[in-house]
């Protein structure tokens, strides 16, 4: 039992380096207002089978991974560990959102997406960044 668990967090930690993902949204968004860059949170549980499938399969996607680390800054939050604004919906998950550097949610969803409706929300967050601006 021990070795699963090991394992476990040793691939969650290895998952996380794939995008330099964030668990501190305070500093990515100071790190969005540098970049001039849209933040994309998602927010997960330790036990949610639909958010373990959304890491293995779209978020392990080369072009998914490249798109999501040029165009924006990445935060990871989980239920049970991170800091989580009141203004986001923890469930059910896992959820998506987009905001901007001041932390304005543009778009959001939930669920697990497949790599070309995940790569359409990223169109809509940019679309909304467009428009509100």
């Amino acid at each position: 039992m021990r070795y699963i668990i090991s394992l476990f967090i040793v691939t969650t930690a290895l998952f996380s380096m794939d995008l330099g993902w964030s668990d501190d949204y305070k500093q990515t968004l100071k790190n969005a207002q540098k970049s001039g860059k849209l933040v994309y949170v998602l927010i997960t549980s330790d036990n949610c089978k639909w958010c373990r499938k959304f890491e293995k399969t779209t978020l392990q996607d080369k072009e998914i991974q490249k798109r999501l680390y040029s165009e924006f800054e990445v935060v990871h939050l989980s239920r049970e560990r991170d800091f989580i604004p009141e203004n986001f919906e923890t469930a059910p998950i896992p959820r998506h959102y987009f905001v901007d550097a001041k932390g304005t949610i543009l778009y959001n969803s939930l669920g697990h997406r497949g790599l070309e409706c995940f790569d359409a929300f990223m169109d809509n967050a940019q679309d909304k960044l467009e428009v509100s601006q």
